[in-house]
């Protein structure tokens, strides 16, 4: 493989390794501040266990979320120095912000962790709303970058490469910005409510989990459950609203994502199948007429732009097809099956069945899934650009050698890294299960009221 592809493959497998940990640790804690709330609002017990044992995962995730977020960062100057010339002239604000996000994360969570028995009730939820907002303002002044590649903003750019009318602000509040950052967020929410509901699911299916363990567990779904449907909802409509930023600001990636090449009003949706690159069809997809044009525009005459509008040197490549097929497909499969579990729960007032409650089981790894193939859309459809209309990722890439022997090597760091934090977390929760904490818990209640 060429400098180019081996740079973008060794970037993306950083990233998309990164995106696991950084994605749980803000829905995570979104979840622990909820179970702080539930906790004094309901007076239960069981949810101050949950935020202390879900905490317990936060920390162990940021462990690992911190040093590979610094390679990232470090790799964009090293695999991409044509690109980073234009980001240090232009959009420099939110990495610089971000660090205040990240220090505001840590700083919380430390507090939380080592003194949250010792803080009053409102404070306890102080500090750990803190911890969220540190994580998905980290988030979300990163996305901004993200945006600004796709629509750039607040600056010229000479023939000659030089650029002029820089606006910080403008490159940072870019046209897709509040869109995107919008449906970065209440996925990344929905995916950490789906990895709690996985792991109660998990514990409720164990026929050695104490009434008193399987108490907590029934909680933790239900509260998990309720997150996760509202969420998928949100990132559903997000998604739509998604389409017509496309629509506006980066049509070529829409015609791709729905194998469109002829330009056309009442234009269908395309689900499933791929792109035949030498027919220029979509193979074996269901077309649903007139929903493409109603998704870009809210019209079913909505004119949408085919790729033949645009040179094919700048197509985007035709398997971000499947790859918006399988996101979808996803969101769509776990909202249904989140309405699902709530509606055992409320409307036929019992408890989950087995069959549901393995299905559970697989929600967390699915909806992981779904982010990774949503941020490999948004990355390759924007190929051949880097920056869009402005420099291609031949432009950016860097021309070192080596960069296949870095790619492998640290393949191998990353599937080490995640054997291991698979290791502490179940090495940890097996040397303090949730009985434990029951007992803690109630024995520290028994000296409060003696």
């Amino acid at each position: 493989m060429d400098t180019v592809t081996l740079s973008r493959a060794f970037f993306g497998t950083s990233l998309a390794f990164h995106i696991i940990f950084a994605t749980l640790g803000i829905g995570i804690s979104f979840m622990v501040f909820l179970s702080e709330v539930m906790h004094q609002l309901k007076k239960d017990n069981d949810y101050a266990i949950m935020a202390k044992r879900w905490t317990k995962s936060v920390a162990i995730l940021l462990g690992v979320a911190i040093p590979s977020g610094t390679i990232v960062a470090v790799q964009l100057s090293l695999l991409w120095p044509g690109f980073m010339k234009i980001v240090g002239e232009v959009i420099s604000v939110p990495f610089q912000v971000e660090i205040f996000a990240f220090f505001l994360e840590a700083l919380a969570l430390s507090i939380y962790v080592y003194a949250a028995d010792r803080l009053p009730p409102n404070m306890r939820i102080l500090s750990v709303f803190l911890v969220f907002l540190g994580a998905i303002g980290s988030a979300i002044l990163i996305t901004s970058a993200n945006t600004w590649m796709n629509t750039p903003a607040g600056f010229d750019m000479a023939a000659d490469g030089t650029i002029y009318n820089v606006d910080p602000w403008k490159a940072f509040f870019n046209p897709s910005f509040l869109q995107t950052s919008y449906h970065v967020s209440v996925s990344a929410l929905m995916v950490g409510a789906f990895a709690v509901a996985s792991v109660a699911a998990y514990r409720l299916l164990k026929r050695d989990s104490p009434p008193q363990a399987k108490s907590l567990h029934y909680k933790a779904l239900t509260l998990s459950l309720v997150v996760a449907f509202f969420m998928s909802l949100l990132t559903a409509l997000s998604g739509h609203g998604s389409g017509q930023n496309l629509q506006q600001h980066n049509p070529e990636k829409l015609a791709a994502a729905e194998g469109l090449f002829e330009t056309q009003r009442y234009a269908p949706l395309a689900i499933g199948g791929y792109v035949d690159p030498e027919t220029h069809k979509v193979k074996y997809g269901i077309e649903i007429p007139y929903l493409l044009s109603f998704i870009a525009g809210n019209r079913f005459d909505t004119e949408v732009k085919g790729l033949y509008e645009f040179p094919e040197e700048t197509w985007p490549p035709f398997y971000v097809h499947t790859l918006f097929n399988v996101m979808v497909g996803i969101g769509t499969l776990l909202l249904l099956l989140a309405g699902l579990g709530l509606y055992y729960r409320w409307k036929k007032k019992r408890h989950y069945p087995k069959w549901l409650l393995r299905s559970f089981i697989f929600s967390g790894p699915l909806a992981m899934l779904g982010i990774e193939f949503g941020w490999i859309f948004s990355c390759s459809g924007r190929q051949p650009w880097t920056i869009y209309g402005y420099q291609t990722t031949a432009e950016a890439a860097t021309r070192a050698a080596h960069v296949g022997f870095l790619l492998i090597l640290f393949a191998i760091v990353y599937a080490v890294l995640s054997v291991l934090v698979t290791i502490v977390m179940i090495s940890y929760f097996k040397r303090h299960p949730v009985m434990d904490d029951i007992e803690q818990f109630s024995k520290s209640q028994v000296v409060k009221g003696g």
